[in-house]
């Protein structure tokens, strides 16, 4: 089953990481955040990837083209050019890197794939979500409901402390915890190809139109992730997850 992965957005509220880097090829840790994205899919089996390119696709395109190098030792014959890839085991990754337009919407940019994906059913999230995710009970739960789009539900992350007060005695205290109350898009979708007929062109935002016509015909089922999920929206968000990282306490490192 293929994989689309929206990276072609700005990342305006990152400030200056993104004025050199698209937002997706920020690193947490030695790898960027659509590595960890991948590897999440790849751990439950899927490895069929198409990328939804814009903004500053060429550094996407030259990471994925010198992927085997700039992840494993290497021996280069200089005068045949000829290289052979040593030690590290690399990723059995098919990856399909598409120019979906500068300033196209994320539908838009999503019917601009219609060809590649085909008369399939296909997955889909945002080149920017993390969560500890078993993408296979997502398809479980929707071949199971038989509707049109299955979305990945989340609890949103708090942006003030939270503490646990009893008789004025404060019992727990934690430092900007995710919240056990409400629920948003956390990405990680799964779509019939009939949702297509939904998205008129560039201008068509995903979340507009499209998704509230296929709500309004009961045709959007939400999978209930009650785990870890965490955008990088912000600066402080790219701290967040960094730290887990380097401390080894990543929750979505599931392989």
């Amino acid at each position: 089953m293929k994989v689309v992965i929206l990276v072609g957005g700005f990342g305006t509220r990152l400030g200056e990481e993104t004025e050199l880097l698209p937002k997706p090829m920020i690193k947490i840790g030695q790898f960027p955040i659509l590595w960890h994205i991948m590897k999440i899919y790849s751990a439950w089996g899927f490895n069929d990837f198409i990328l939804a390119l814009g903004y500053k696709s060429e550094i996407i395109k030259h990471y994925f083209l010198n992927y085997a190098s700039i992840n494993s030792d290497f021996t280069i014959n200089i005068k045949s050019g000829k290289i052979q890839n040593t030690k590290k085991k690399i990723e059995d990754w098919n990856v399909s890197l598409v120019d979906t337009g500068l300033n196209t919407m994320t539908g838009g940019r999503l019917k601009r794939l219609k060809s590649i994906i085909g008369n399939e059913t296909f997955m889909l999230t945002y080149g920017d979500g993390l969560a500890d995710i078993d993408v296979s009970k997502v398809l479980e739960f929707h071949k199971n409901h038989k509707k049109m789009v299955t979305v990945t539900t989340v609890h949103p992350g708090a942006r003030f402390g939270e503490l646990n007060i009893n008789d004025n005695i404060v019992k727990a205290f934690k430092e900007k915890p995710q919240t056990s109350q409400g629920w948003i898009n956390g990405g990680f979708f799964i779509i019939e190809p009939e949702f297509f007929e939904f998205i008129e062109g560039d201008e068509t935002v995903l979340e507009g139109e499209p998704l509230e016509k296929a709500a309004s015909m009961g045709e959007l089922m939400a999978y209930r992730h009650e785990g870890f999920w965490h955008c990088m929206d912000t600066v402080r968000d790219k701290k967040v997850l960094e730290d887990l990282f380097s401390k080894e306490k990543a929750p979505w490192k599931i392989w």
